[in-house]
């Protein structure tokens, strides 16, 4: 029989160690992880009839954030991996709503964003865009509102107690004409069906009791493009890349925008030009750092500010609007 030696007793101790770390980064938990992804190029997924790419070693870049289950090693010590941030399921995923759904979401909202992206670009040029508005676009839902679980990302609401809604407008006031905790019939265009819900107004404190939902409201509309314009960024999801998928429509047909330096954007456009905050912007700014970009175009307010705090050498330009981000861009390039 061999003898406990206090060789042996720490060898098996690291081994056992070793043994608990594997098991820790292998096994998932129940929450999720976000991490940095490099900048990548516009270009290559963007195809506009007469379109070109400028040789000049410039080029609009859009930035993902890699969305996944944590490890019980990553939750413990997030700090292994630069420019993670740990969150809990229900921030990731509302209540009731599958990975797959998730992701189908995710895939619409791109999707929505290459669409009204062109849009914006065709109109900067001087083209005649037809856009009618179809409905209440739901872009996010509080997670502790009544209609979380209930109403999802993307979805349409085309009416509320069998009353047509086409704008937020309408929306509130048919709303406004019940009292909070009102239950409403909601009919919603989701993906390629129909589909109606029931959901519980809850008072606005900030609007004093004013009875809402619980949603991020947008404008859903139907846009006819005078020319073809096709963006396949494959599996990527979210609305976040849309002004850099403006900025380099722009370029392909001929202006140019980034004046022959890299340029990274981030920030999901709408139809008027408005250029609207995203999530994970420490993530993409290490991403953009780590590409070796040094201009970042963001939304400005509380996107720039943290961009700022990552940026490390990366040069941060706050914008509000399409038009601004093509002056920021013209100024810059001009330092």
């Amino acid at each position: 029989m061999k003898r406990l030696t206090p060789a042996r007793l720490a060898a098996a101790g690291l081994l056992l160690l070793a043994v608990v770390a594997l098991v820790l980064w292998l096994a998932p938990s129940d929450s999720y992880i976000f991490l940095p992804d490099r900048a990548h190029a516009v270009a290559p997924l963007v195809a506009v009839p007469g379109g070109k790419t400028l040789r000049d070693g410039g080029g609009i870049y859009y930035v993902d954030v890699f969305v996944r289950k944590a490890s019980w090693l990553e939750r413990l010590f997030p700090s292994v991996r630069e420019g993670a941030t740990i969150v809990p399921a229900s921030v990731v995923q509302p209540p009731g709503v599958s990975d797959k759904a998730r992701h189908t979401e995710d895939l619409r909202a791109m999707s929505r964003s290459q669409e009204v992206a062109a849009a914006v670009a065709l109109r900067a040029l001087g083209y005649k865009i037809t856009a009618r508005s179809t409905g209440v676009l739901v872009e996010d839902v509080a997670r502790d509102a009544p209609a979380a679980g209930k109403l999802l990302p993307t979805d349409v609401i085309l009416s509320v107690d069998g009353r047509r809604v086409h704008t937020t407008k309408e929306l509130r006031t048919i709303l406004a004409s019940r009292p909070a905790g009102t239950t409403f019939r909601i009919g919603v265009q989701r993906g390629g069906s129909l589909t109606e819900v029931r959901v519980k107004t809850t008072p606005d404190p900030r609007a004093g009791g004013r009875p809402i939902l619980g949603i991020f409201a947008g404008e859903a509309a139907s846009i006819r493009l005078p020319i073809d314009v096709r963006i396949n960024a494959g599996d990527v999801g979210g609305p976040s890349a849309g002004l850099a998928f403006a900025l380099d429509i722009l370029e392909e047909l001929g202006r140019d925008v980034d004046h022959g330096r890299r340029i990274a954007a981030t920030g999901q456009i709408e139809l008027d030009g408005t250029v609207a905050p995203i999530g994970g912007v420490e993530q993409k700014t290490i991403g953009v750092r780590k590409a070796g970009i040094h201009v970042f175009i963001v939304p400005a307010g509380e996107n720039a500010a943290e961009a700022r705090r990552y940026a490390k050498g990366v040069r941060i330009v706050p914008v509000q609007n399409f038009q601004q981000a093509l002056r920021a861009l013209a100024t810059t390039a001009a330092d």
